[in-house]
């Protein structure tokens, strides 16, 4: 078996990546379970604003970086929604992937720096199992 399975791991990039740009764009418009939840005993118009009623959302504000420049599923500054969308979609994949492959690779190489080499690695096995191989009898490596 391959030791890096670099395309596994750029095929699953691929496939987040088409589906936050893409794939997104086409998704819900309508409020989750929370949002919903949150607006019961409301009246409210065509456009999500609340026009009449009493409940919990009227007593909603807004998030401290809520004016960021990924805030609300899209770009600061691009007007177009669908561009908008997906690129904060890719944006946010290939973040996430950075992030996480970067926590990776420094645990593996934490957790490989402290190896020790065993019976069974190193050059005293290499030259026991080429003895072996030769037909003659050989110790087990570091054994005399």
């Amino acid at each position: 078996m391959n030791k890096r399975p670099w395309a596994f791991i750029v095929g699953g990039l691929l496939v987040a990546l088409v589906l936050a740009g893409v794939v997104s764009n086409y998704a819900s418009s309508h409020p989750d379970g929370l949002d919903s939840s949150l607006l019961k005993g409301c009246t409210v118009d065509a456009d999500d604003n609340i026009v009449g009623g009493s409940c919990p959302a009227q007593q909603t504000k807004d998030h401290e970086l809520a004016d960021s420049p990924l805030a609300d599923y899209g770009v600061r500054g691009i007007e177009n929604g669908f561009l908008s969308t997906g690129l904060s979609g890719v944006l946010g994949v290939l973040l996430t992937f950075a992030i996480g492959g970067g926590a990776f690779w420094l645990l593996r190489r934490r957790s490989s720096g402290a190896a020790v080499d065993g019976p069974t690695s190193g050059v005293g096995a290499a030259a026991g199992s080429e003895a072996s191989a030769e037909g003659t009898a050989s110790a087990p490596a570091g054994r005399s």
